[in-house]
């Protein structure tokens, strides 16, 4: 089956439950969207109000309190948070991947460290980190052993070894202070990371399938040959240029005429970043405008699937930019969709992401309107 650009859209959405927000527990909406960026904290907060129906971040909060949602260094290099039953298999198949991104770097090499010096020092890391330690603590630890301070052995450390960030506080349950410890895992060899390759692809696939090889790498960074040995036995699809396509079976492909209503998508949000081919669901005219050079990508307006400007909080409600014409409907749709936001962040943080304001001082002529809340 050859499938459309807009049908693979729709694919995305009814998996990434933003066709209709559905009431489940927190902990499995997090399993059905595989991973949330999390690096900034509000985040993952965002991503659950735009997909959960009657979402309560107190809720959240408990998941990450009891370790049912997990946040570590996984795909992209980059902070997720996933579902803890996911953790052990995709940290497996990324830590070849996280531990060359930082073992080979100039910056670690550069201070005079080797991969000797951090296979020495891991077991005592997880020893040590057995309970929340801070990072002042680890650093301690690590001054301690190696007889100097070397900032950029933790900076690797905390990159492959299996820590996840503990809840310091905060309106999002992360504050700038840091604390961490060991997430146990069982003992894997190389076959055993073939598999948990296998686990990551078949997870991805059903939270943003059908995709293609390339798509699956961008998500993950892992390399092409570990991944076209990953996807055999996946169903193919056609691509609308033709591509093989990779799909689990029974994947939810809606018809195109689907309706998609508007949605205020968060900073980072997983839709934005999973594909290599992201015109699925930000229009190539726009994709340098949402994500910007230094890999922020910000605040955005999904209108019937697609990414058609950006959002930031403001004086009175949500202050909205579109790069294109949008209908009365559409407007009437984002402004619903603002007012329950403003009344989601007071409790919160009113004017999350603030720091990333800067950015719409850079951005071309739009039509600006304010959401009142």
């Amino acid at each position: 089956m050859r499938l459309t650009m807009r049908r693979l859209n729709r694919a995305t959405l009814a998996r990434q439950l933003l066709l209709r927000r559905e009431r489940l527990p927190v902990a499995e909406g997090v399993r059905r969207i595989a991973a949330l960026q999390a690096q900034e904290a509000a985040s993952p907060y965002l991503a659950l109000w735009n997909r959960l129906d009657g979402f309560d971040p107190a809720d959240l909060d408990a998941a990450f309190a009891a370790h049912e949602v997990v946040k570590s260094t996984l795909m992209r290099i980059t902070l997720h948070a996933v579902h803890a039953g996911d953790y052990p298999a995709f940290h497996n198949a990324m830590v070849p991947s996280l531990r060359g991104a930082r073992l080979g770097d100039r910056r670690f090499t550069g201070a005079g460290l080797s991969v000797a010096d951090a296979d020495a020092l891991l077991p005592h890391l997880l020893e040590f980190a057995a309970g929340p330690r801070t990072k002042a603590e680890i650093e301690e630890l690590i001054r301690e052993r190696l007889g100097a301070h070397q900032p950029r052995m933790w900076w690797a450390l905390r990159t492959f070894a299996p820590l996840h960030h503990v809840p310091t506080g905060g309106p999002w349950s992360f504050g700038a202070r840091g604390a961490f410890t060991v997430t146990r895992l069982p003992r894997m060899g190389p076959d055993e990371r073939q598999e948990s390759v296998h686990h990551l692809v078949h997870r991805y696939l059903e939270a943003f399938g059908p995709a293609s090889v390339a798509d699956i790498a961008q998500f993950s960074l892992l390399t092409r040959p570990v991944l076209r040995q990953a996807v055999t036995g996946f169903d193919q699809l056609e691509g609308p240029d033709g591509t093989v396509l990779y799909d689990v079976p029974g994947g939810q492909i809606p018809e195109e005429d689907t309706p998609a209503p508007p949605r205020l998508l968060p900073m980072w949000d997983s839709v934005l970043l999973a594909y290599s081919d992201r015109s699925r669901v930000i229009p190539p005219d726009f994709r340098r405008l949402v994500t910007r050079q230094n890999g922020d990508v910000l605040p955005s307006l999904l209108v019937d699937g697609q990414v058609a400007g950006v959002w930031r909080p403001a004086d009175g409600g949500i202050e909205a930019s579109a790069f294109r014409p949008l209908s009365d409907r559409d407007w009437a749709g984002l402004a619903a969709e603002a007012r329950a936001l403003v009344k989601f962040l007071a409790a919160r943080d009113p004017a999350v992401y603030r720091r990333y304001t800067h950015w719409w001082a850079k951005l071309p002529q739009a039509e600006v309107r304010l959401l009142p809340a």
